[in-house]
């Protein structure tokens, strides 16, 4: 929902009171997320994200992604989320890999 171009939804439905961001790119809070989700949007309108998978334990959330910006250009990212007692998303960390357009094996990032 945040990623279509809707963050302040996503605050709304999925987003605790409180919200930890450790990406150093975006600010803490929800005001924050907010920010940088319109920003996405507006840059980056034709950004593509496919979720591979999604692995949850206890109040820990991870998702492994495949995205694709402008001129074909892929990122491997992970993000893991904390949950609060309400079942909102109350922290952010994440990870990003470019891909590279050769491999050492024949193995993919996925």
């Amino acid at each position: 929902m945040a990623y279509e171009g809707n963050p302040s939804k996503a605050i709304e439905l999925y987003i605790g009171d409180d919200y930890i961001q450790h990406n150093p790119n975006v600010a803490n809070g929800t005001k924050g997320f907010i920010a940088y989700f319109d920003r996405m949007q507006q840059e980056y309108p034709e950004k593509t994200i496919e979720f591979l998978r999604c692995i949850a334990e206890g109040d820990l959330e991870s998702l492994h992604t495949h995205q694709t910006w402008p001129d074909y250009d892929e990122y491997v990212t992970m993000d893991f989320f904390r949950f609060d007692e309400k079942g909102k998303k109350c922290e952010h960390w994440d990870s990003i890999q470019q891909i590279p357009k050769t491999f050492a094996n024949k193995n993919t990032m996925y």
